[in-house]
């Protein structure tokens, strides 16, 4: 069982990432590679990534067990300011934090040495070790490692990425305007629960973690499925890593085709518009002058395009717009600028 403990300036301090984070995306995404479940979410994806892969993953399966602990360091703060910011901030690991994070993860995989005079300590593989050594050749490898997963892996991926995790944004940001910080952490999915002053998930292992203080950021994420995920070390910034919502359809799907023929027309046109900003079905027959029964025709259609996005918050649904979706709407208001 997982349980963070809140003050009273932890629930002030509670804050929504603002975009996906690049490297939780990339490390989760490995666990969903190896897995056998979810084959109508994944598969295609799975199928898709192995094609473009070259060997990255031999180092990467070292590092993340399909199960439990991976090193902390692989996923610094940075990693939400894009792939660069991130790899930069995990080349100027210390490495003193590079060995004990390595060899806490290898506890329980490998051998243990027992050497007279010393601790027992995990035996780790010649290339773990050089990195828990913090060789720089080392370092350099495991980033360029994470540079080519990721581009085959999630970079073909991103826009799909991105719109799932702005509309769980949008839900989330509802709820807090809705009802502050408690609701807001109410509002999370299933598999969390909020018991004032304690939010409580099932776990792998016991843990407790007491905010004392530091506010919590909530990092929804497209590849976190089923169990949220914490820093093991305390002492870093609070995060709390939970699965953005997901409706029932495959995780990516096309865009476009014959749907997108039947975009046409000034009442599409501001329908589009009125989700700008996300909204619900009602909000939207308000916004665009229709009626309920209309504005929710019109939003199927959007949905079967790809241009919008559709999840459940409470009794209504909220509809925010894709990447494509935006793309669309700044090309039609450059076009009516120009003319």
């Amino acid at each position: 069982m997982l349980r963070i403990h809140f003050t009273g300036d932890d629930l002030a301090g509670v804050r929504m990432a603002a975009r996906p984070d690049v490297l939780w995306e990339t490390i989760l995404s490995f666990h969903r590679l190896r897995e056998r479940r979810r084959a109508l979410a994944f598969g295609e994806w799975r199928s898709e990534t192995r094609a473009r892969l070259n060997g990255e993953t031999r180092l990467l399966a070292a590092l993340v067990p399909p199960r439990g602990y991976f090193p902390d360091f692989l996923t610094p703060p940075e990693g939400g300011y894009g792939l660069e910011a991130g790899l930069e901030a995990l080349r100027a690991t210390s490495p003193g934090r590079l060995h004990s994070e390595l060899a806490l993860a290898a506890t329980g995989r490998t051998a243990v040495s027992v050497l007279p005079g010393r601790p027992t300590s995990p035996v780790l593989p010649g290339r773990l070790a050089d990195l828990a050594e913090g060789r720089p050749e080392a370092v350099a490898r495991l980033a360029g490692a994470l540079r080519s997963y990721h581009r085959a892996a999630i970079e073909p991926y991103w826009p799909h990425i991105q719109a799932r995790v702005e509309a769980d944004r949008a839900v989330r940001g509802r709820a807090l305007l809705d009802g502050g910080a408690g609701e807001l952490l109410a509002s999370l999915p299933p598999v969390l629960r909020w018991r004032p002053p304690v939010l409580e998930a099932d776990y792998p292992v016991d843990r407790e973690l007491h905010l004392n203080g530091r506010g919590l950021l909530l990092q929804p994420s497209f590849f976190c499925r089923g169990t949220p995920v914490v820093y093991r070390d305390t002492t870093l910034p609070p995060v709390l890593v939970y699965p953005a919502a997901h409706s029932n359809a495959p995780a990516f799907c096309e865009s476009g085709g014959p749907s997108l023929g039947k975009l046409v027309g000034h009442t599409r046109s501001a329908v589009l518009q009125a989700i700008r900003y996300g909204c619900t079905t009602s909000e939207l027959a308000r916004r665009a002058g229709v009626s309920l029964a209309s504005a929710s025709q019109h939003a199927a259609v959007l949905r079967e395009a790809g241009l919008i996005v559709t999840l459940r918050h409470g009794n209504a649904v909220l509809h925010t717009l894709t990447p494509l979706g935006a793309a669309l709407l700044r090309g039609g208001a450059t076009a009516e600028a120009a003319g």
